[in-house]
């Protein structure tokens, strides 16, 4: 017990007199032992690297998981290391609710064999985010939370046992100088190696830790190409998906023309303020005895084999064979139909290329 207690008083003595020499250092009344430039300059970028890490790891969790109170309950669930449930994404949700709305309305419905439609696609776009969560959290996110709770607690701890080293060594200096005896003196000079010899060997400790900060760079560099290379996945299969669905929309659009717009499949994708111009008289309108023409069959019909007519790209369109042409979004090509023509599809000529096009990713100009 007395033991403990004399322990005690000694660390408490050693604090407080580390507590003067910072004061009196902080108010300019003591001399302060400079570290070595390149040690100044490995710790500058070490707080450097930790500062922006803290900022993307924060924005980047941001992104993913835009819901505070989630962010939340993962910061908890990883604390107590227990594994994450499962959670919906938003964009699956929305694809159930369509499906599940699709079975109220009645799925041979218009409305709801669409809500069908969408809803599978939209379910397809939520497991890819999944996947990039996935993968993100793997890859990336994980990475720069070990950097933080593992490699920069282990450098600040050695840095503050530095600055504890240095502190002692000034008060040695200090101590020197205000021997007068000859013992005072050699006692005081035997402390001052000894905290030299100390401070010394916790600078080479600390100095070859900062120095792996540069190996800490090189694998956040890794990562972050990982974390590149899932978002160009995660972007390619939306574009993928979501090129998949316009052309099921415009099948859907255009497989059925009755009398009634309510007994459509689904909405006209192509804006009637794209189409002007009457049809030509005495060209080719197709019709059934039942049914009226739509404006898009009109639209064609106007358009003779030797006719042609400018027309703006909407989106950007990849062929899927070599009968199809590729677009770029807001360039202009021309365009023209042939008699007997799928009405969804024209030719369009851009210079020697040519090929059909999609008429939903048009806009027909006068």
């Amino acid at each position: 017990m007395d033991f403990n207690v004399k322990k005690l008083a000694c660390g408490a003595g050693v604090f407080f007199t580390r507590a003067v020499q910072f004061t009196e250092e902080k108010l300019g009344q003591a001399e302060k032992t400079e570290l070595d430039p390149h040690l100044e300059n490995l710790i500058t970028r070490a707080d450097c690297t930790k500062n922006w890490t803290e900022k993307i790891l924060r924005q980047t969790e941001v992104l993913l998981q835009p819901n505070p109170s989630a962010r939340i309950e993962e910061f908890i669930y990883d604390k107590l290391d227990k594994k994450l449930p499962s959670r919906t994404t938003n964009t699956e949700l929305l694809g159930q609710y369509m499906l599940e709305a699709a079975n109220e309305f009645g799925p041979g419905t218009p409305y709801g064999s669409t809500l069908i439609t969408v809803g599978e696609y939209q379910k397809r776009l939520g497991g890819a985010e999944r996947d990039l969560l996935q993968a993100s959290a793997v890859g990336f996110l994980t990475p720069l939370r070990n950097f933080l709770e593992g490699d920069w607690r282990t450098i600040s701890k050695e840095r503050r046992l530095l600055e504890n080293r240095r502190l002692d060594l000034d008060i040695c200096k200090a101590r020197l100088k205000k021997a007068k005896l000859a013992e005072a003196k050699a006692a005081a000079e035997h402390e001052l190696r000894v905290a030299q010899t100390e401070f010394d060997r916790q600078a080479e400790v600390t100095r070859l830790l900062l120095e792996g900060i540069g190996s800490t760079h090189l694998n956040h560099l890794r990562c972050l190409q990982d974390f590149a290379e899932a978002q160009a996945t995660y972007y390619a299969e939306c574009h993928h998906y979501m090129q998949d669905l316009q052309r099921e929309l415009s099948k859907c659009s255009n497989s059925v023309s009755t009398p009634h717009p309510s007994a459509a499949v689904c909405p006209d994708p192509v804006s009637s303020a794209f189409l002007s111009g009457p049809p030509s008289p005495g060209a080719p309108v197709s019709s059934l005895s039942s049914q009226r023409p739509s404006p898009l069959a009109m639209e064609q019909a106007a358009l003779p084999v030797t006719g042609t007519r400018k027309a703006k790209v909407l989106y950007d369109y990849e062929g899927h064979d070599g009968s199809e042409l590729s677009l770029l979004a807001d360039e202009l090509i021309t365009v023209h139909t042939v008699p007997g023509m799928d009405p969804d599809w024209l030719i369009g000529e851009r210079g020697n290329q040519k090929g059909k096009v999609p008429v939903t990713y048009l806009e027909l100009l006068s």
